[in-house]
């Protein structure tokens, strides 16, 4: 980006006068050798959820701001950000959630929250534990808007936390949202799995690759009004956003389960290599 488009991008405000991009937000740097270091590090343990944004931020996508300003200065993204202007507070409000009918979103989303014993405030400190500036810009909005919306990315595609379906949700993520970052932990991850479990007939790339399809052909889940979709029938959501059911990914499990592998303990079924274990 030129220092033209930079400054360019420092004078357009939204409607409430909130700058696109704060003048002292650090122009993004692409760190590839920063997100290798740090996939190794993600490699030794999985659960530090503060090394996946940390590779996010060392491969940055050129586009980046472009997204920003045509979601943040557009009609819906004003309308997004005067009605939902903290997503964690509407997520983790489970009482609320759970007025809607049965067999809504909301209430699909606490079922899958509460049995992973996750909130969305600790997916906000884990975000905080890498240490990125914050400012108040509408980059800031669009950063943790994305941070806010994973975990209704597992719930309305249907792929669990085991190993696969954390690489299945990335490469979804970047079918919404293109990032390197994406990329290199989604098929890095899947290529780990499957030399854990070697000799076993599962489609792993299969199910990456659907799960990718799945991200480019569905709307922008960010872009959407998440209090709206909660209140409706979980498979009307899918429907409205075109999210099939993850069937190469179900058909992995149901192998693994034949073959007495546990999906959710794949580490647990072999010794692994340290090298060869991913988040």
């Amino acid at each position: 980006m030129t220092k033209a488009d930079r400054t360019a991008y420092t004078q357009m405000f939204a409607a409430d006068g909130t700058v696109l991009l704060h003048p002292e937000r650090a122009p993004a740097r692409y760190r590839p050798m920063r997100a290798v270091r740090s996939f190794q590090k993600l490699i030794k343990d999985k659960e530090d959820t503060s090394l996946v944004f940390k590779i996010f931020e060392s491969l940055p996508s050129r586009d980046f701001l472009a997204r920003v300003e045509r979601l943040a200065l557009s009609e819906r993204g004003e309308m997004l950000r005067a009605t939902e202007p903290c997503l964690p507070e509407i997520l983790d409000d489970h009482v609320a959630l759970r007025r809607t009918a049965k067999g809504s979103l909301a209430h699909a989303y606490c079922d899958f929250m509460e049995a992973e014993g996750l909130t969305a405030a600790g997916l906000v400190a884990e975000a905080e534990r890498s240490g990125r500036p914050r400012y108040p810009d509408l980059v800031e909005w669009f950063i943790n808007r994305s941070r806010d919306t994973h975990d209704l990315f597992h719930v309305l595609t249907g792929y669990g936390r085991d190993a696969l379906g954390e690489q299945c949700v990335l490469l979804f993520t970047h079918g919404q949202s293109p990032s390197q970052g994406h990329l290199l932990i989604g098929y890095a991850g899947a290529a780990n799995i499957k030399k854990m479990t070697k000799g076993s007939a599962t489609p792993i790339f299969g199910a990456v690759r659907e799960a990718h399809r799945t991200g480019k052909g569905a709307p922008q889940l960010m872009a959407q009004p998440i209090r709206e979709l909660l209140e409706r029938p979980l498979d009307e959501v899918r429907a409205q956003l075109r999210i099939p059911q993850p069937s190469q990914y179900r058909e992995c499990h149901r192998i693994w389960r034949a073959e007495g592998i546990d999906p959710y303990d794949l580490l647990a079924t072999k010794p692994a290599e340290p090298e060869l274990i991913a988040a």
